[in-house]
């Protein structure tokens, strides 16, 4: 058979027509404790017919760390969505397929075929936190064995294997101090899955979910307290997912937390140690109250809503029970330090003065907890009004100019030039590049609106994120989430591993400033870039990536 196979980056998105790196990657060194990912790209350079059935082995001292993932192409029906813009550095701006979706080997039976296509292997490798000692001699190898079947043949006709070398350094790559979300969407879970919202099959679901966003580095969660009010059209409501069961009697409210509990319970079970509350009021100016349940006399009914305004006497008097009571939940449960609030998403100086009511409202009532909203104007921030300033790649430098002390940053659907994004048909340097960009300006937090937004823009109907992948033409493809529905819980994506390398690289960084200084590994990143490295300005090639994280970690032996 003749092929062509090799083991290359994985920073690296091979489709169907394009050709095959000119470098294999055969070797690498890596910390105690670190992630590494790689991937095996197999070409068939003639047609073989039908196809042979091919299947993997591992062979490795690591061999419990590993696992294997054959990589699916999703479709990209909508690369980019600003059309008047000359964009540089994507891959393409042509709908079709991009590899993307990470499927475990075991599920096709540690096989796959061979036809006449590309097929390529993730291999990631959680190296052992222990593994200094037993492995310190000498490189440690995985092989990965190929054996070829025909449909008739009991014994391979073809077999072939590729092995990766690591140098395991007895270095233990601290842990993660960035804060990291992505907005969790109970109700698209339960859409999705076809499941009752709270049912167990739900709540199974929503394990599985929280396991997979906390093993890509999220670990602080978005808590729906109430139906969170993000991304729903006016005089709409998405599928209640509420925690907290609320009962009126008169004008005094008593709440129920036992949903609260088992989902936090959730949340510690897979290592999520940080929260934030669903927004208090509407998005974009905090002009009404949220969809919120409510009981009484017997009735379950929306008491809150689009059709009550944010400052109206009622919602206010309900907010101060209701704050009140969470922030006591909070406390009982030992979260309240760790756990912020959102007033309303994306405020601006033209609905400042509903934000500033509705800030002055409840800031008083959440004791040791802060505030954390997504914002763009300094102007906000400089009122008082929030005290973890969420703001968009695209003007942060802006706010790096003053002494911002609990300093966040995210990007969403845009902006679309220049900056550090994760669409899928971005270079995925162009998403692991955040990394280094979040230590050089120490960044606190990292906040993205979708990790599992399986809808319309606006909610208006729910998609197939198998069909699409930008909420039907909304988004550039890959904006709305990084995991999949699978069966039984989810399917990761190349998106989502490398946003995780690129966490691992700021917290190599941070181990090397424990030995060298914070200014000096700033001067490194630097003098690696040959520039001042900036969020708008950052060299645009994964060979600087690779380069300046071998030079940091070889600086940690």
């Amino acid at each position: 058979m003749n092929l062509t196979v090799k083991q290359i980056s994985s920073l690296e998105k091979i489709r169907q027509t394009d050709a095959l790196p000119a470098e294999e990657l055969l070797t690498k060194t890596v910390l105690l404790g670190e992630r590494f990912s790689y991937q095996i790209c197999i070409r068939p350079n003639e047609n073989t017919g039908a196809g042979l059935i091919t299947k993997i082995t591992v062979d490795s001292p690591l061999k419990d760390n590993i696992q294997v993932y054959i990589v699916k192409d999703a479709v990209m029906d909508k690369p980019v969505t600003d059309a008047d813009l000359q964009l540089e550095d994507y891959i393409t701006h042509t709908p079709g397929f991009m590899p993307d979706i990470l499927v475990p080997i075991e599920e096709q039976n540690n096989s796959f075929t061979i036809g006449d296509l590309t097929r390529t292997l993730w291999v990631r490798i959680d190296v052992p936190t222990n593994a200094g000692g037993i492995f310190a001699d000498a490189p440690v190898p995985v092989t990965v064995t190929f054996d070829a079947y025909t449909d008739r043949s009991p014994e391979p006709v073809y077999t072939f294997a590729k092995t990766m070398l690591l140098d395991i350094l007895p270095v233990q790559i601290p842990e993660q101090k960035l804060l990291y979300t992505r907005w969790f969407y109970a109700d698209c879970i339960a859409t999705q899955h076809h499941v009752d919202v709270f049912s167990e099959a739900h709540w199974e679901l929503l394990d599985k979910y929280i396991a997979s966003a906390a093993d890509l580095g999220i670990n602080m969660l978005l808590v729906p307290v109430h139906t969170p009010p993000l991304d729903t059209a006016i005089g709409t409501r998405r599928p209640c997912v509420q925690l907290v069961d609320i009962t009126k009697d008169g004008d005094t409210y008593s709440f129920g937390f036992e949903k609260f509990h088992r989902f936090i319970a959730l949340c510690k079970k897979n290592g999520i140690r940080y929260y934030e509350i669903a927004h208090m009021f509407s998005q974009w100016g905090a002009k009404c109250a949220p969809n919120i349940l409510v009981t009484q006399n017997g009735k379950a009914e929306w008491l809150f809503g689009w059709h009550v305004a944010a400052n109206s006497p009622e919602y206010t008097a309900f907010l101060k029970q209701y704050i009140a009571a969470i922030y006591a939940e909070l406390n009982k449960v030992g979260i309240a330090e760790y756990t912020y609030f959102h007033v309303s998403d994306e405020p601006n100086p033209q609905t400042m003065d509903s934000y500033k009511a509705a800030s002055d409202l409840f800031r008083p009532l959440i004791g040791s907890s802060k505030t954390l909203d997504a914002l763009s104007s300094y102007l906000i921030y400089e009122k008082g009004l929030v005290e973890c300033p969420v703001t968009s790649v695209a003007h942060i430098h802006e706010f790096l100019e003053h002494p911002v002390t609990n300093q966040w940053a995210y990007y969403c659907c845009g902006p679309q030039q220049i900056y550090t994004n994760s669409f899928m048909a971005m270079p995925s340097y162009r998403t692991r590049i955040l990394g280094f960009l979040l230590y050089k300006y120490d960044i606190k937090g990292f906040l993205h609106w979708g990790y599992n937004f399986y809808n319309s823009c606006i909610s208006w109907y729910p998609i197939n994120p198998y069909l699409t992948t930008s909420g039907d033409g909304a988004y550039p493809s890959g904006d709305p989430f990084i995991v999949y529905p699978a069966a039984n819980g989810t399917y990761q994506s190349i998106r989502g591993q490398v946003t995780y390398d690129a966490l691992q690289d700021m917290r190599v960084c941070c181990a090397l400033e424990e030995k060298i200084g914070r200014s000096a590994v700033i001067e490194l990143i630097d003098k690696a870039a040959g520039m001042d490295l900036r969020f708008d300005c950052y060299p645009h090639n994964k060979e600087f990536i690779e380069n300046l994280r071998t030079q940091l970690t070889n600086l940690l032996r």
